[in-house]
């Protein structure tokens, strides 16, 4: 089995469903943000603070490629880990790739009393526009894509786990 890796805006749900759909699986689940807070000793916000985006973002491709090379494993990526076109190179090299969807509203609802995301500081609803009009086509090049829309934890990860015998199934053929 190939790597699986969770791509999505911040609040599609990618941590949740990547820890049930390994444990679906029975294979290993990695958080990019929880081994990104683990190397630097320090939360994102704090991380943030202390060096800035541009240094976040080099450990975090760092990171990934360390993870992507001890899988199999369901990896699942901070919103912003695919703003590299090297992450999604090495995404696509190393893995299957999963893109999480949710609408609008959804995103909005599940993130308006989040705290520990940066880049939502100064109003949850205008920032959740913003970056999904700057991120928007970000995650189209995952040849997987699911809404998780007011769907279930289960059917999420029924869906997710069809295409992937799915996709498989194809690139053999």
């Amino acid at each position: 089995m190939k790597n699986l890796i969770l791509v999505g805006f911040m609040g599609t749900g990618k941590t949740t469903v990547g820890v049930a759909l390994a444990d679906s699986l029975g294979i290993a689940h990695k958080d990019l943000d929880h081994a990104i807070i683990e190397e630097a000793g320090c939360s994102i916000p704090e991380l943030f603070a202390r060096h800035g985006e541009a240094y976040f973002r080099d450990l975090e491709s760092r990171l990934l490629q360390q993870l992507l090379d001890n899988g199999p494993q369901v990896l699942t990526t901070g919103g912003g880990a695919v703003l590299r076109k090297q992450n999604v190179e090495v995404m696509l090299a190393k893995g299957t790739v999963i893109a999480l969807h949710a609408s609008e509203e959804e995103l909005i609802r599940r993130l308006e009393n989040d705290t520990s995301r940066p880049l939502l500081a100064g109003g949850v609803a205008e920032r959740v526009r913003t970056l999904l009009a700057e991120r928007a086509g970000a995650y189209d090049f995952a040849p997987i894509q699911v809404d998780t829309t007011g769907k279930s934890l289960q059917a999420v990860v029924d869906e997710i786990r069809a295409q992937v015998v799915e996709s498989a199934e194809d690139g053999q053929q």
